[in-house]
């Protein structure tokens, strides 16, 4: 016969064991998969990717970066979005720059997808009322897909939320 102490100790173990097994929901790898993630969006790279090209970083364009669970624009980033709208408007060799709308960790897969959305299209409203053509922006969300900087706290995640910019066609 167990005696009552060890008894307690396997119980209290077994329901640990339990808690971890059950108690966090594991995160889908839809898009490590490339199936469907209910986003109109993909996970593919740009058209010119897919259809033997290559997209590639438009170093000269800043970064933008947002608050916690938002999408507003920032103060901080106002500049920035001036000086990337100019570099768009006098860089008619970029084809279409992709606006990409990223999150952290934080949050289901589906709720960042869509958070990375309004991100990448309140970049791309900012852009054009500056004055850069609907026709030479796209917009794409890879939620919580492509961290910048890995990490499971506010230093990492700070990066993660963000806007940046690929040029293709």
């Amino acid at each position: 016969m167990i005696g009552g102490r060890t008894a307690r100790c396997l119980a209290v173990s077994a329901g640990f064991l339990v808690f971890g097994l059950t108690g966090c929901p594991s995160k889908s790898t839809d898009m490590d998969t490339g199936s469907q993630t209910g986003s109109e969006f993909d996970d593919g790279g740009s058209v010119d990717d897919r259809a033997g090209g290559s997209s590639r970083s438009l170093s000269e364009l800043q970064t933008i970066y947002f608050d916690y669970d938002r999408y507003a624009i920032r103060a901080d980033s106002k500049s920035a979005l001036g000086a990337n709208a100019e570099a768009i408007t006098g860089n008619t060799a970029w084809g279409t720059v992709t606006v990409e709308g990223h999150c952290d960790e934080r949050g289901s897969e589906e709720y960042n997808l869509a958070l990375g959305e309004r991100r990448a299209n309140a970049v791309r409203r900012y852009l054009i009322d500056l004055g850069v053509g609907t026709s030479r922006l796209r917009t794409v969300s890879f939620g919580e897909a492509r961290a910048a900087v890995p990490g499971h706290d506010e230093n990492a995640w700070r990066y993660n939320r963000r806007s940046e910019f690929k040029g293709g066609s």
